[in-house]
Protein backbone atom coordinates (compact mmCIF):
# COMPACT_ATOMS: atom_id res chain seq x y z
CA UNK A 1 0.00 0.00 0.00
CA UNK A 2 1.57 3.72 -1.05
CA UNK A 3 1.84 5.43 2.06
CA UNK A 4 3.37 8.37 0.94
CA UNK A 5 6.38 8.58 3.15
CA UNK A 6 8.90 9.81 -0.01
CA UNK A 7 7.28 12.86 -0.96
CA UNK A 8 6.91 14.24 -4.00
CA UNK A 9 8.28 10.69 -5.56
CA UNK A 10 5.05 9.16 -4.36
CA UNK A 11 2.81 11.49 -6.67
CA UNK A 12 5.01 10.76 -9.70
CA UNK A 13 5.73 7.80 -12.11
CA UNK A 14 9.02 7.16 -10.08
CA UNK A 15 7.09 5.77 -6.73
CA UNK A 16 8.13 2.22 -6.00
CA UNK A 17 4.66 1.03 -5.65
CA UNK A 18 3.28 1.81 -8.96
CA UNK A 19 6.48 0.24 -10.59
CA UNK A 20 6.38 -2.86 -9.02
CA UNK A 21 4.02 -3.90 -6.18
CA UNK A 22 5.29 -6.94 -4.69
CA UNK A 23 8.20 -7.70 -2.50
CA UNK A 24 11.68 -7.89 -4.06
CA UNK A 25 13.28 -11.65 -4.64
CA UNK A 26 12.61 -14.61 -5.66
CA UNK A 27 9.94 -15.45 -4.00
CA UNK A 28 8.19 -12.04 -3.92
CA UNK A 29 5.22 -12.48 -6.48
CA UNK A 30 4.13 -16.17 -3.89
CA UNK A 31 0.87 -16.31 -2.47
CA UNK A 32 0.70 -16.23 1.66
CA UNK A 33 -1.89 -16.76 3.66
CA UNK A 34 -2.58 -13.87 6.57
CA UNK A 35 -3.39 -14.59 9.96
CA UNK A 36 -6.23 -12.40 11.41
CA UNK A 37 -3.34 -11.13 13.95
CA UNK A 38 -1.24 -10.37 11.04
CA UNK A 39 -3.44 -8.20 9.51
CA UNK A 40 -3.83 -6.54 12.57
CA UNK A 41 -0.28 -5.96 13.11
CA UNK A 42 0.26 -5.24 9.80
CA UNK A 43 -2.36 -2.40 10.38
CA UNK A 44 -0.52 -0.95 13.28
CA UNK A 45 2.66 -1.27 11.77
CA UNK A 46 1.26 1.11 8.86
CA UNK A 47 0.10 3.73 11.32
CA UNK A 48 3.51 3.84 12.87
CA UNK A 49 4.87 3.94 9.67
CA UNK A 50 2.64 6.52 8.54
CA UNK A 51 3.05 8.93 11.92
CA UNK A 52 6.84 7.90 12.16
CA UNK A 53 6.30 6.85 15.47
CA UNK A 54 8.37 4.55 17.77
CA UNK A 55 6.55 1.49 19.59
CA UNK A 56 6.74 3.17 22.20
CA UNK A 57 5.46 5.89 21.80
CA UNK A 58 2.29 4.18 19.53
CA UNK A 59 1.50 2.01 23.09
CA UNK A 60 1.33 5.52 24.50
CA UNK A 61 -1.10 7.14 22.02
CA UNK A 62 -3.40 3.83 22.23
CA UNK A 63 -3.25 3.71 25.96
CA UNK A 64 -4.36 7.38 26.04
CA UNK A 65 -7.26 7.47 23.71
CA UNK A 66 -8.31 4.11 25.87
CA UNK A 67 -8.36 6.70 28.75
CA UNK A 68 -10.43 9.25 26.64
CA UNK A 69 -14.31 9.42 26.62
CA UNK A 70 -15.65 8.33 23.08
CA UNK A 71 -14.48 5.54 20.24
CA UNK A 72 -10.90 4.65 20.82
CA UNK A 73 -9.85 3.75 17.72
CA UNK A 74 -10.99 7.76 16.39
CA UNK A 75 -9.48 9.47 19.79
CA UNK A 76 -6.21 7.50 18.91
CA UNK A 77 -6.13 8.97 15.37
CA UNK A 78 -7.07 12.00 16.64
CA UNK A 79 -4.24 12.35 18.90
CA UNK A 80 -1.68 11.40 16.14
CA UNK A 81 -3.06 13.98 13.77
CA UNK A 82 -2.60 16.68 16.07
CA UNK A 83 1.09 15.99 16.80
CA UNK A 84 2.84 19.32 15.62
CA UNK A 85 5.04 17.20 12.89
CA UNK A 86 2.10 16.01 11.87
CA UNK A 87 0.58 19.82 11.40
CA UNK A 88 3.53 21.36 10.09
CA UNK A 89 3.22 18.68 6.85
CA UNK A 90 -0.80 18.75 6.64
CA UNK A 91 -0.16 22.67 6.71
CA UNK A 92 1.75 22.13 3.87
CA UNK A 93 5.16 23.65 5.05
CA UNK A 94 6.85 20.29 4.30
CA UNK A 95 6.46 17.63 1.62
CA UNK A 96 6.57 14.47 4.21
CA UNK A 97 6.29 13.71 7.80
CA UNK A 98 9.78 12.97 8.39
CA UNK A 99 11.05 16.59 6.90
CA UNK A 100 8.34 18.11 8.92
CA UNK A 101 9.96 16.31 11.76
CA UNK A 102 13.32 17.63 11.49
CA UNK A 103 12.14 20.82 10.68
CA UNK A 104 10.43 21.37 13.92
CA UNK A 105 13.63 19.51 15.63
CA UNK A 106 15.81 22.39 14.15
CA UNK A 107 13.41 25.07 15.86
CA UNK A 108 12.46 26.22 12.49
CA UNK A 109 8.49 26.63 14.13
CA UNK A 110 6.90 28.76 16.74
CA UNK A 111 3.45 27.72 18.48
CA UNK A 112 1.51 30.79 19.77
CA UNK A 113 4.47 32.47 19.84
CA UNK A 114 6.73 30.69 21.98
CA UNK A 115 9.93 28.90 19.41
CA UNK A 116 9.47 24.91 20.16
CA UNK A 117 11.60 22.00 19.04
CA UNK A 118 9.66 19.03 20.02
CA UNK A 119 7.78 16.96 17.24
CA UNK A 120 5.52 15.32 19.28
CA UNK A 121 3.70 18.23 21.45
CA UNK A 122 -0.30 17.73 21.21
CA UNK A 123 -1.56 20.83 19.55
CA UNK A 124 -4.97 21.88 20.95
CA UNK A 125 -7.94 24.02 18.73
CA UNK A 126 -7.28 27.23 18.37
CA UNK A 127 -3.85 26.74 18.48
CA UNK A 128 -1.09 29.01 16.06
CA UNK A 129 1.55 27.68 14.26
CA UNK A 130 3.90 30.18 12.34
CA UNK A 131 6.87 29.85 10.70
CA UNK A 132 10.17 31.93 12.40
CA UNK A 133 11.07 34.95 10.30
CA UNK A 134 14.73 33.49 9.50
CA UNK A 135 13.35 30.64 8.42
CA UNK A 136 11.05 31.92 5.84
CA UNK A 137 13.81 31.70 3.05
CA UNK A 138 14.31 28.03 3.33
CA UNK A 139 13.87 26.59 -0.33
CA UNK A 140 12.25 23.31 0.59
CA UNK A 141 9.58 24.94 2.79
CA UNK A 142 8.66 27.65 0.18
CA UNK A 143 8.53 24.77 -2.50
CA UNK A 144 6.21 22.19 0.00
CA UNK A 145 3.81 25.40 0.21
CA UNK A 146 3.38 25.73 -3.52
CA UNK A 147 2.95 22.12 -3.70
CA UNK A 148 0.54 22.55 -1.18
CA UNK A 149 -2.52 22.87 -3.67
CA UNK A 150 -1.98 18.90 -5.27
CA UNK A 151 -2.34 17.86 -2.19
CA UNK A 152 -5.04 19.81 -0.71
CA UNK A 153 -4.98 20.98 3.25
CA UNK A 154 -7.64 19.38 5.52
CA UNK A 155 -11.24 21.11 6.44
CA UNK A 156 -9.88 21.24 10.64
CA UNK A 157 -6.82 23.64 9.39
CA UNK A 158 -6.79 27.05 8.05
CA UNK A 159 -3.30 28.44 6.27
CA UNK A 160 -2.39 31.96 5.67
CA UNK A 161 0.12 31.67 3.23
CA UNK A 162 1.77 34.96 3.19
CA UNK A 163 2.07 35.26 6.77
CA UNK A 164 3.43 31.61 6.82
CA UNK A 165 0.82 31.18 10.09
CA UNK A 166 -1.46 28.29 10.32
CA UNK A 167 -4.24 27.43 12.62
CA UNK A 168 -5.98 24.45 14.30
CA UNK A 169 -9.83 25.40 13.92
CA UNK A 170 -10.72 21.90 16.23
CA UNK A 171 -9.82 18.45 16.43
CA UNK A 172 -9.95 16.56 13.92
CA UNK A 173 -12.80 13.99 13.69
CA UNK A 174 -12.73 10.54 11.70
CA UNK A 175 -14.34 11.99 8.68
CA UNK A 176 -11.79 14.32 8.41
CA UNK A 177 -9.10 11.48 8.26
CA UNK A 178 -8.64 10.38 4.44
CA UNK A 179 -5.83 8.01 5.19
CA UNK A 180 -6.87 4.83 4.62
CA UNK A 181 -6.85 3.01 8.08
CA UNK A 182 -8.98 0.54 9.94
CA UNK A 183 -8.39 1.76 13.24
CA UNK A 184 -10.60 -0.94 15.18
CA UNK A 185 -7.73 -3.58 13.38
CA UNK A 186 -5.49 -1.79 15.60
CA UNK A 187 -7.90 -1.35 18.65
CA UNK A 188 -8.38 -4.90 18.65
CA UNK A 189 -4.80 -6.01 18.69
CA UNK A 190 -3.88 -4.10 21.68
CA UNK A 191 -6.98 -5.00 23.86
CA UNK A 192 -5.70 -8.93 23.28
Amino acid sequence: MELFLKGDRCYTDKCSIKRRNYPPGQHGQGRTKVSAYGVQLREKQKVRRIYCILEKQFRGYFEMADRMRGVTGENLLSLLERRLDNVVYRLGFATSRTESRQLVRHGHFKINGKKVNIPSIQMKAGDVVELREKSRKIVSVNDALEAVVRRGIPQWLELERDAFKGTLKGVPLREDISTPIQEQLIVELYSK
